[in-house]
């Protein structure tokens, strides 16, 4: 089969999306060495992000096929989300099989058509997105429930999101769930001290990681902190604790959080070298992550690769994700988040427990696995 590929979420770096599509691809160009690939992006002033990563697919498989378009990706929504103009063979020639980015559907003459939805959050939490990006991605998914003959979730639950929100057809939907990047592992005391001399962090301290916006639940984990400090227990404890942030603000500036200006013991760290993140799971006395909505869940993951006990949400793909390997906690009752996080921090069994569970849990989250499983469903298509 020829099958082509859309890489363009590669320029957006340090994203999910990004990651998703770097471990999928280089994956399956690995494992599949008998059909043939075409990978090809869309960009106008990125193009160098895109032509060093075909550099990469080239010398993990030399006879893979890339091509760049010099298109800015908002062209490309109006040229075939809105339009839906030009097929995709006018672009590449024949192939078998398309699999569409997360953001551009083009239609397809004869190929079959495949695609990847992460997540519905521009449905179910769309204030925390731009108007501009919900406006594409309905549009992109409207076309994605009218024309793919295959459609992958990252998990049961943005299946049933498909379902219940979009009415997919059940038939059509596929659970393929993402792996974790093997640089997530345990480090060596040299690295985290390394890493906390760098950040000026304390001996203990609580970690979060990711966009700060209100689908995140940050104001609710600072509130939960804040009471955390106040235990008995901890106001006793032996070093001071503090509250790590990592991540980037969301998109609506209004989206800041006051509290974080008047805790000394809180701190916010923006967007930190991705080589220092896991020494920073390592060197946390647990990890705090009750998100409101994921399709996922990749740094829960993360944070059990290095080691680091977590705190998640019981809801929709986190608790699917995590299965028993981390305390879970209703995101919505800060007192519960509170009573968490003092719980796995003050016991030590707990903690080894969680470790022991979440380092087991995350090994079953593969690359190869992911692709082999892509491939397979990439097979039934014939």
């Amino acid at each position: 089969m020829k099958i082509a590929i859309d890489v363009s979420q590669i320029v957006y770096e340090g994203t999910g999306v990004e990651n998703y599509t770097r471990g999928l691809v280089e994956n399956l160009i690995k494992i599949d060495h008998k059909n043939e690939y075409i990978f090809f992006g869309f960009s106008l002033r990125r193009t160098e992000v895109l032509s060093i990563f075909f550099k990469t697919l080239t010398e993990i498989n030399n006879k893979v096929k890339t091509k760049c378009f010099p298109i800015p990706q908002r062209l490309g929504n109006f040229l075939w989300n809105k339009l839906h103009l030009i097929n995709i063979e006018t672009l590449l020639g024949e192939i078998d099989i398309y699999h569409s980015s997360d953001w551009l559907q083009i239609p397809a003459k004869k190929a079959k058509k495949v695609t990847t939805v992460h997540d519905l959050i521009v449905y179910k939490y769309p204030a925390t997105s731009h108007p501009y990006i919900i406006e594409t991605q309905k549009k992109r998914l409207h076309w994605v429930r009218n024309e793919c003959d295959l459609v992958f979730s990252d998990s049961e639950a943005t299946k049933n999101d498909l379902v219940e929100i979009l009415h997919f057809d059940k038939e059509k939907l596929a659970v393929v769930y993402p792996g974790i990047d093997e640089f997530y592992r345990k480090q060596g005391f040299e690295e985290i001290i390394r890493v906390k001399q760098k950040y000026g962090l304390y001996d203990d301290y609580l970690l979060f990681v990711g966009i700060q916006d209100p689908r995140k639940n940050l104001e609710r984990v600072i509130s939960a902190f804040e009471i955390f400090l106040r235990h008995p227990l901890i106001k006793s404890w032996k070093n001071p604790i503090e509250l790590v942030i990592v991540g980037k603000k969301g998109w609506d500036e209004e989206n800041k959080n006051e509290n974080m200006r008047k805790n000394k013991y809180i701190k916010r760290l923006g967007m930190v070298n991705k080589e220092d993140m896991p020494a920073l799971y390592c060197g946390a006395s647990l990890f705090i992550y009750p998100s409101l909505y994921e399709g996922f869940g990749l740094p829960v993951l993360e944070a059990m690769r290095c080691g680091c006990p977590v705190i998640t949400s019981s809801f929709g793909s986190l608790k699917e994700v995590v299965s028993n390997a981390s305390l879970l906690v209703d995101p919505y009752d800060v007192e519960d988040i509170s009573v968490k996080m003092t719980k796995l921090f003050i016991d030590k069994e707990l903690r080894e427990s969680c470790v022991k569970k979440g380092l087991e849990n995350a090994s079953k989250y593969r690359w190869e696995k992911t692709a082999s499983d892509v491939l397979n469903l990439y097979e039934s298509l014939k």
